[in-house]
């Protein structure tokens, strides 16, 4: 069956009919999207008494939206696609399906099902489907392409946002908020956890203003100690203590004109915040053995991994100066509370990783796929791209697939753990199975009085017993529980 808004190619065509019979499938479909959902172009092929085209299509559109091939060789009980009954397979046959892109952005997949009697698809088969990838996007003609999408790339590449990746709305939300206070000259305050990216963050709220143009001037106050932190700041005169041969400006007033970022704030000495204090008040510096004072104008951004409200209740932070800093706040949640980011982070710096180490587009096996996705990531966006650059040293250099076996042994779940049930029909039939085997032992298997204790007629118990196949003759129990 042919869907489309433009006519295939004959060349399109043939590396369809190409892909179907290398890889030997029983039902297949190529869909190539506008972007926005609509279906610009859907090729099916094979018997769809099953319902495996329909299977196809919902696998596709999310290989479309994620960016990342798919490859299931078992009903995925357990599987990240299961969510929301996004997929909802039944049965036992295995799945393929890879993504297609083209001028940098998802265009369609290729989606094939095999039945359950046939032998599973293998990675070999996905190492086919994507060597034929590039062949397939060049053959859709400039309006699939997404050529003409070329000013709208510009024009992204232009967003200082665009290194903030993600799709919650806790993200969004970040974003919208740095469009508004770009121009501002507002002290800002970032708050998250550390590895969040708190300094992306702030780089990004200079860029989206008029200060784009100026320096960006960042330093860390728990990576100075205190006696050199406030000659980093401020600056020096010549003379001013032993070793300043020559005078020497502060950190903040190499930022004049533009924004000065103060990482871990929480970790500034009470003489240190008091100065600090002091210039927010008067846009002044004193250097470090001079008694003139020197105009500047910044923006200030600082940053914290503490709960700075508690560092004022306490005493060690002043309160006076945190709100001088926190005029406007931008608190960033940590990665396992926007579980939805976790995706396009990891397609962001698969492909950033792949091209600073010059090699071919590498994707992450579905089984590894689903271990990232469950994993809590206390180490956050840093653990996370620490872990994909680790995966890419360590994967076979002839493949393009990471399977588990690269993944730290911190991210694989527990051999031998009892897997995890997402569905509400397989928890409610495990409490029916474990009460009513319970209630039988207690009424020493006596179908009867076990009815009347449980509230049950004997009709309805008799069906739940052969639903779940319980034994109710108490010496096969045994047997059974001693083998």
């Amino acid at each position: 069956m042919v869907q489309e808004s433009w006519v295939p190619s004959r060349r399109l065509l043939k590396l369809w009919s190409l892909a179907l019979d290398e890889v030997a499938a029983a039902c297949g479909l190529l869909l190539i999207t506008d972007g926005r959902g609509r279906a610009l172009l859907r090729l099916d092929h094979g018997r769809d008494e099953n319902g495996d085209g329909e299977r196809c299509l919902r696998v596709a559109r999310r290989a479309t939206e994620d960016g990342h091939p798919i490859l299931l060789t078992k009903p995925p009980a357990e599987h990240f696609l299961r969510e929301g009954g996004r997929v909802g397979f039944h049965e036992t046959g295995s799945v393929l399906c890879l993504p297609l892109s083209a001028s940098g952005r998802n265009i369609g997949a290729l989606c094939l099902s095999r039945v359950p009697q046939a032998a599973p698809f293998t990675s070999e088969d996905l190492g086919f489907l994507q060597s034929l990838a590039g062949p397939i996007a060049a053959s859709l003609g400039p309006g699939l392409r997404g050529d003409d999408h070329a000013a709208g790339r510009e024009e992204h590449a232009e967003d200082p946002c665009r290194k903030i990746v993600g799709r919650s709305e806790a993200v969004a939300r970040i974003r919208e908020l740095i469009r508004k206070i770009g121009d501002s000259a507002g002290a800002v305050f970032i708050s998250g956890e550390s590895g969040t990216g708190k300094e992306l963050v702030a780089r990004a709220v200079h860029e989206s203003g008029s200060r784009r143009a100026a320096p960006f001037v960042a330093v860390n106050c728990s990576a100075i100690p205190d006696s050199l932190l406030e000659s980093e700041l401020f600056g020096h005169a010549r003379g001013a203590f032993t070793g300043a041969v020559r005078e020497k400006p502060g950190l903040i007033e190499e930022a004049d004109t533009g924004t000065f970022f103060l990482d871990e704030v929480g970790d500034l000495s009470p003489l240190l915040q008091a100065k600090l204090l002091r210039v927010l008040q008067d846009k002044e510096v004193r250097r470090v053995g001079e008694n003139r004072v020197r105009r500047v104008g910044v923006r200030f951004i600082s940053a914290t991994n503490r709960v700075l409200e508690e560092d004022v209740r306490c005493g060690r932070f002043r309160e006076d100066l945190f709100y001088r800093l926190r005029l406007i706040p931008i608190p960033i949640p940590p990665l396992r509370e926007r579980t939805e980011d976790l995706l396009p982070l990891v397609n962001h710096y698969l492909e950033t990783y792949c091209r600073e180490m010059k090699r071919e587009r590498a994707f992450f096996s579905t089984e590894a796929l689903d271990m990232l996705l469950s994993y809590g990531w206390p180490g956050n966006v840093r653990e996370l791209q620490n872990e994909i650059q680790r995966c890419l040293i360590f994967m076979d250099g002839g493949s393009s697939l990471i399977p588990a076996e690269c993944l730290s042994e911190r991210i694989k779940p527990l051999r031998g753990a009892e897997p995890r049930s997402h569905g509400y029909f397989e928890e409610r039939a495990k409490f029916e199975k474990t009460f009513l085997s319970r209630a039988l032992a207690l009424c020493d298997f006596n179908r009867t009085r076990t009815a009347e204790e449980i509230g049950l007629s004997r009709q309805g118990l008799y069906k739940l017993l052969i639903k779940h196949k319980i034994e109710t003759n108490p010496t096969a129990v045994s047997a059974a529980e001693q083998a």
